[in-house]
């Protein structure tokens, strides 16, 4: 089990609290704090060590490095809720208590395969596991974050801050080599998140195409109260790779991480990016 005490939400004693729960369930278990400057390090031991499975508690950029690090082919991984946003535990877990969480994974845990995306941008490259937003109104998801806790002001705040940057430039995408189109923003979404895709047959593309500044504001509206999916001026369907230009920088949000590219970008769908071990959703139970 990897843990960073440094982030967000985990805390200086999470080591000897992963410690005490892994000891209640006779895990053969070894708990490393990372250390900065050594994190590349520390990664890499852990998973030419060949465990059964790799917990990881830090945040949601480091839980994803090591998830794309383990890949197919590696041990089974289970990111726990140590971020801010925790868009990839919450998904797998159902929950933002790492201690919980922890628990759920051991007493109710299964192979899963998950899904996701890859963003290329000339040399960089992230993964992502839950959803990517390309454009202005990739600003909207901190306002959402502040509203799910109860911080309706800074919700607001965030909403007005991604609405000054409305129409200051569309993007054009073309999904799976087809004609390519324009939208405000194209939000991509992983089949462990989308309530649309039912199978792992590729990423949910949603487009914002807001005529006006009324349209943008009910929008924003949307993406901080409700599932903003159901609102006219967006619509979505099933792609496996995109294409993305604009004239200027692209602001984007990869899995509760801002982040900057340039003004050409491709994301392809990763049927199985990695395997974790969480608790089966109960509609996959069901299929069983």
């Amino acid at each position: 089990m990897l843990i960073n005490p440094l982030s967000g939400s985990v805390g200086p004693r999470a080591v000897v609290e992963a410690e005490t729960i892994l000891a209640d369930y006779g895990c053969e278990a070894s708990v490393v704090a990372l250390e900065g400057g050594q994190f590349d390090e520390q990664i890499s031991a852990a998973l030419e060590a060949k465990p059964d499975v790799l917990f990881v508690l830090a945040g949601d950029g480091t839980a994803g490095t090591i998830a794309s690090r383990a890949g197919p082919e590696g041990p089974l991984v289970a990111p726990l809720p140590g971020g801010t946003m925790n868009m990839l535990p919450k998904a797998l877990y159902g929950t933002g208590d790492w201690k919980l969480a922890l628990r759920r994974a051991l007493e109710e845990g299964a192979q899963q395969p998950v899904a996701g995306g890859e963003v290329t941008d000339g040399d960089f490259t992230q993964s992502f596991y839950c959803a990517a937003i390309f454009g202005s109104p990739a600003l909207w998801a901190p306002a959402r974050e502040a509203m799910r806790t109860g911080k309706i002001k800074l919700a607001f705040a965030h909403a007005r801050r991604a609405l000054r940057r409305a129409f200051s430039g569309r993007l054009r995408f073309s999904l799976d080599g087809r004609k390519e189109r324009r939208a405000e923003a194209l939000v991509l979404i992983s089949p462990m998140i989308s309530r649309a895709m039912e199978e792992n047959t590729g990423l949910e593309a949603a487009a914002m195409n807001p005529s006006d500044a009324m349209e943008a504001f009910r929008l924003a509206a949307h993406a901080v109260m409700d599932d903003w999916r159901q609102d006219p001026a967006v619509t979505t369907r099933s792609t496996q790779r995109v294409a993305i230009v604009a004239r200027s920088r692209i602001p984007a949000v990869i899995d509760g991480e801002p982040t900057q590219l340039h003004h050409k970008a491709k994301v392809r769908f990763i049927r199985e990016a990695f395997r974790a071990l969480a608790p089966i959703p109960p509609a996959a139970e069901d299929a069983v």
